[in-house]
């Protein structure tokens, strides 16, 4: 990455969001709302979806996003999934880092080979959740580039990642064990693990939202989630959740979700909590609608459409139905995600 930093620069960068964290909320309160902004803005953002659902080389580019084009033998890996490469300029400074990691380690790579990119140098890898479809590539994929990865690159992620976790699949009476991520694991492979218990910097102007708080009446986790603690299976409630956002100068906020167990409503207002910046640019990821009661959907559009964001990427496990309403209701905003495509944000 030319322009990038040194770890010693990271590091000493992401002491910044614990120090305005230290500080009283009577202060913030009292500011006028362009001065509200408790993290660092960045000059430029670039994310690319290294693995999404869906595929199709014909969808066209558009103003801020660019998608690969498969030829000869040469295409982008689709798959029940979901992992983010993101680059932030500040100052004129890189940093990077892998948000979630996908299901299929084939496919992944695949992708990041096709899209040429340095993805192994990055400054930090972070989990949104722990559900297989977003970290089984994770040892995979680290240990065979474990060259490249400077040992002691801090593995983000929120409580209760590394537990046990299983699903009543529709029409079944019988959980189906979705495996587990092994914190042993990483570490083995010379990452250090640091649990995200508050907002988090992970780079220069990328922030983990740190648990997300429930504030909406319907955001709900359906019942068929569950999650193995002290040896016992119990409803998840996905208190560890972890979401992305990013102050563009500018332009406002970038959200960036995994799959949004706890809302994607809830995650947009905690993004807004903890940066102290009002205006919502950009929503992209998972927004986990998928299997929820069919009456949350529009109610759901309704309050993303209240944020009035600029730029709308519903993927993953939105669902079909939800992706729908999305692209009826918001029809300037709404992008059709495909696996591969690059996303811009700022100059």
């Amino acid at each position: 990455m030319d322009g990038g930093m040194s770890r010693a620069e990271f590091l000493k960068g992401s002491m910044a969001l614990g120090v305005v964290a230290s500080m009283g909320s009577a202060a913030a309160e009292d500011a006028p709302a362009s001065a509200k902004a408790r993290v660092t803005e960045v000059d430029s953002l670039r994310i690319w979806f290294l693995a999404d659902n869906y595929y199709d080389a014909n969808r066209p580019d558009g103003k801020g996003f660019k998608r690969f084009r498969s030829l000869g033998g040469r295409s982008m890996h689709a798959e029940h999934g979901l992992s983010f490469y993101v680059e932030t300029v500040v100052a004129g400074k890189t940093g990077a880092f892998l948000f979630d990691f996908g299901l299929d380690p084939v496919g992944v790579a695949n992708n990041v080979s096709l899209l040429g990119l340095d993805v192994w140098k990055a400054n930090a890898f972070c989990l949104s959740h722990g559900h297989y479809d977003h970290f089984t590539s994770a040892v995979s994929l680290l240990g065979k580039n474990r060259e490249w990865i400077a040992e002691g690159t801090p593995f983000f992620a929120g409580e209760e990642a590394f537990l046990r976790r299983y699903k009543f699949r529709p029409g079944s009476a019988d959980p189906t064990d979705l495996g587990q991520l092994r914190r042993e694991d990483l570490e083995g492979l010379r990452l250090d693990v640091v649990e995200v218990r508050s907002a988090r910097e992970v780079v220069p102007g990328a922030y983990l939202t740190g648990p997300i708080a429930r504030v909406t009446p319907y955001e709900k986790v359906p019942p068929a989630y569950l999650v193995k603690r002290r040896e016992k299976i119990e409803p998840d409630d996905f208190p560890g959740e972890q979401g992305l956002f990013f102050a563009v100068k500018g332009k406002g906020l970038v959200v960036l979700s995994g799959c949004a167990h706890s809302g994607i409503v809830n995650t947009v207002k905690q993004a807004q909590k903890s940066s102290g910046v009002e205006k919502v640019h950009a929503i992209l990821g998972g927004f986990h609608l998928v299997d929820s009661r069919q009456q949350d959907i529009p109610v759901t559009v309704a309050d993303i459409k209240a944020f009035k964001p600029d730029v709308l990427v519903p993927a993953h496990c939105t669902g079909f139905e939800a992706a729908v309403a999305f692209s009826r209701e918001m029809p300037e905003q709404f992008v059709l995600n495909t696996s591969g495509t690059q996303y811009t944000f700022g100059a």
